[in-house]
């Protein structure tokens, strides 16, 4: 009821005229309901922590759902092995320098780099004009000691006349026996004369036998049969003798290689003489060339400070794929499995059981539930594991996780971590 209703009422009722000038109008909008929409944005912030924690709730309460996501691999059938790993060089097996034993000029060079020679052929000339001169003077000077030994031979029998016939003058009181005495000296001495001159002969036929060797020096043949892999000097070039045999080619046998493979000192206690071994080339690294360890110096070598000692094992090359001096990165196995269960390294955990180490792999199964399982492993290597026993192939092994997962009953994984129910 108005203000103007009730005071048309109260003129009635005392007979009173009211003053006609005073008119009341009510308000537009009533203060209370201001002060009510006014107060209903101080929910809202109220209710973004609520939507909040049912969000956390639902995701930390959520079955069979995993905190982080995980990466898994399939358990795969394949090979496996376990090696010391080195770098390695190829050489020859056997190798041999064919050099130059007299002085002289090189005449003609019979073969080159890369030709394959047998044993006993020609492979360069070496002028023999000065060789062949210094003969001649030798033979002539031997001629001229032989015909001194004819001279001196017949010395030596007119001496051994004289002696006869001077005894016989001496026997018959004829000749003096100071004549017999001198007789005899000179018999001695034309003896003496005969025996230097044989022993001239001798030691001239030595040297003239000297100069026919160095003769036949001049022609170089191969001592072996192989591949020429090397040719320092050219034709026309001097070669001087004197203090050292200047190499003219060298021949190797590249039917046969060795790799001279160097490992560490850390590594060379796992090595033992005829252990499986095998290396691959920079140009053909899916290639496996394999032998055998057949040799480790006892010498090492020091580089940088780090000790190296040298494995040797040979591989056949019949082919000729395999030449000097190329690089190999070598591999010499200490055990090896084929066809067996193999799983990346890092899914394989070790634990302790009573003091006795024991393997553990996670496995995802099909309803996405991860099952931690204790497996049995073989060889072991940087990269994989080999699992005898407690894996199927095909199972899916968590590799690695971004955060924790849950476990079977999928409520209890997380336990720990959860924060205290806010509703």
């Amino acid at each position: 009821m108005t203000v103007n209703a009730r005071a048309k009422k109260t003129e009635a009722a005392s007979g009173e005229a009211a003053p006609a000038t005073v008119t009341l109008m009510p308000a537009a909008t009533p203060p209370v309901r201001r002060k009510r929409r006014s107060r209903g944005w101080i929910w809202l912030p109220v209710l973004a922590v609520l939507a909040g924690a049912g969000s956390y709730a639902w995701r930390a309460y959520a079955p069979a759902e995993t905190a982080a996501a995980v990466i898994t691999q399939p358990v795969t059938r394949g090979d496996i092995e376990n090696a010391v790993t080195a770098v390695g060089t190829l050489e020859a097996i056997k190798s041999v320098d064919a050099g130059a034993q007299v002085s002289g000029q090189l005449k003609a060079m019979r073969v080159a780099i890369g030709d394959i020679v047998t044993k006993g052929q020609i492979l360069a000339e070496i002028d023999p004009a000065t060789i062949e001169n210094r003969m001649e003077i030798n033979r002539a000077e031997l001629a001229n000691l032989e015909a001194q030994l004819e001279s001196k031979t017949a010395q030596l029998a007119l001496k051994q006349a004289n002696i006869a016939r001077q005894r016989s003058l001496v026997a018959g009181n004829a000749a003096a026996r100071q004549a017999l005495d001198q007789a005899v000296a000179d018999l001695a001495a034309a003896k003496a004369d005969v025996d230097a001159t044989t022993a001239q002969i001798r030691k001239q036929q030595a040297t003239l036998a000297g100069d026919e060797v160095d003769l036949g020096y001049t022609k170089i043949y191969a001592p072996m049969a192989g591949t020429v892999v090397a040719n320092p000097v050219k034709e026309g070039q001097t070669l001087n003798a004197v203090q050292s045999a200047p190499t003219i080619v060298t021949i190797a046998d590249l039917s046969t290689m060795t790799v001279r493979a160097e490992v560490s000192e850390a590594d060379v206690g796992r090595l033992t003489p005829g252990m499986e071994a095998y290396f691959t080339l920079l140009g053909q690294p899916g290639k496996r060339f394999t032998g055998k360890l057949r040799q480790i110096e006892p010498s090492p070598t020091v580089e940088n400070n780090v000790v190296l000692y040298n494995a040797l094992f040979d591989v056949p090359n019949p082919e000729g794929a395999l030449m000097m001096s190329m690089s190999a990165q070598v591999f010499f196995v200490q055990a090896a499995a084929r066809d067996v269960l193999v799983v990346p390294a890092g899914a394989v955990a070790t634990t302790r059981d009573g003091g006795k180490p024991k393997a553990q792999v996670t496995v995802v199964t099909a309803s996405g539930v991860q099952e931690v399982r204790d497996v049995e492993t073989g060889i072991r290597n940087r990269v994989s594991v080999e699992i005898r026993s407690g894996l199927a192939e095909g199972d899916k092994v968590v590799v690695s996780a971004g955060g924790k997962a849950s476990s079977g009953s999928g409520r209890n994984s997380q336990r720990g971590m959860r924060m205290p129910p806010m509703f």
